[in-house]
């Protein structure tokens, strides 16, 4: 990466950062207060947030198109001021009307907002050299639990739940809404690009399908991972504490292996990695089983490193095979089954934790392995040298 593009990624991860700590980390602290507060059961607040991720996989095809035609200035800014709104409207909320009602503003922020959309950004900018600049913002990005669960907490025990919504939101407008405005270059063919546009053909052929299967499965794992990986630890044999302890272990995993990946593994070919990411979630959960649910943090460490690895192939593994010409549209059809996936996975791993208890690392380790089979079935071509 040259140097002028370093202010660029700083932004994006500090301003990806924010949004992932602000809507798909949220419900993990703040599910049990809300609900308590409104007298409701927390599975209300699953069900919403559910249906936010629903509405995030329907945009994303239609905001990668806009990305791809005028840019990610003012597709990031919108996903601000959404999910500001909707972090507004969640302090507000006295019924269930409108904690759906802010859970689906929410999930237009995210649709407009999170990986795909920074990740189609920095296409339509980069081009085929994209890759180094995704896997810097999601260096960033990735101490977004890390970062979030903690502050999270910490207005929930000093403010309490409905303020640290409202901090949430101004920080989108003081800080995300600024970097995404004033560090996003604006596109001098945009208008050009509007005027001659015509929705782009992209055959669904079997290459699209095999990675939309695995992205689908590998993040199916993630997504059930980020709402139970404390109550599965637990399962599994661990302290309250320690299954927290191991949790935090997550976030620093994924970047320590984005490092990797982008200096060690970065001349290979994005499919070699990604393979090799399937990996590590079913490799910990085999250790986690022989070592009779005591090497919890262990299990951490290779799921989040796996993790780490998955989001940035998200990005990099598109972009190797299918080349940056509709890119972010291309991003968005292919993470609308992945989004939709994630929709489902916390309550579906809910009610299977309560009859399978730990065993559930046996289906999370069966996706990821499944993820792999579609992936070995691909046969890229090669890097350009």
């Amino acid at each position: 990466m040259t140097g002028h593009r370093y202010p660029l990624i700083l932004a994006l991860g500090t301003t990806q950062t924010l949004a992932w700590a602000s809507s798909y980390y949220l419900p993990a602290i703040l599910a049990d207060p809300i609900a308590r507060d409104l007298s409701i059961s927390s599975n209300w607040v699953f069900a919403a947030f559910s249906a936010a991720l629903v509405i995030s996989a329907v945009l994303g095809p239609r905001v990668g198109r806009q990305i791809d035609l005028i840019g990610g200035r003012p597709v990031l800014t919108i996903s601000n001021l959404a999910l500001a709104g909707g972090l507004a409207l969640l302090g507000l909320t006295y019924s269930i009307p409108m904690l759906v009602a802010a859970w689906l503003l929410l999930g237009i922020g995210m649709g407009y907002g999170l990986y795909d959309a920074a990740f189609g950004a920095l296409g339509r900018i980069y081009g085929d050299a994209a890759r180094g600049p995704i896997t810097g913002i999601t260096l960033m990005a990735g101490f977004a639990s890390t970062v979030g669960w903690p502050l999270t907490a910490l207005g929930l025990a000093h403010i309490g739940w409905r303020e640290t919504c409202f901090a949430w939101a101004l920080a989108h407008i003081v800080i995300g809404l600024p970097l995404n405005f004033f560090m996003l270059p604006p596109l001098a063919d945009a208008k050009q690009a509007v005027t001659a546009s015509a929705k782009p053909h992209i055959p669904i052929d079997r290459t699209m399908v095999l990675i939309a299967f695995a992205f689908a499965a590998a993040w199916t794992v993630t997504g059930a991972m980020a709402a139970h990986f404390p109550r599965i630890m637990e399962a599994a044999g661990a302290t309250p504490v320690e299954a927290v302890a191991a949790g935090a272990l997550i976030g620093p995993a994924q970047v320590a292996a984005r490092i990797v990946e982008a200096s060690l593994l970065k001349r290979f070919h994005p499919i070699v990695t990604t393979r090799l990411a399937c990996l590590t979630h079913p490799l910990g959960a085999a250790i986690l089983a022989l070592t009779g649910g005591t090497t919890p943090g262990l299990f951490a460490i290779f799921h989040g490193s796996g993790n780490g690895v998955l989001t940035i192939a998200r990005g990099t593994l598109p972009l190797a095979i299918f080349g940056p010409q509709n890119y972010a549209y291309r991003l968005g059809l292919l993470g609308a089954p992945s989004r939709m996936a994630q929709a489902a996975a916390p309550l579906l791993f809910g009610l299977l934790i309560d009859v399978m208890g730990s065993g559930i690392l046996i289906v999370s380790s069966a996706l990821s392995l499944a993820a792999l089979a579609a992936l070995m079935m691909l046969k890229p071509k090669p890097l350009p040298s």
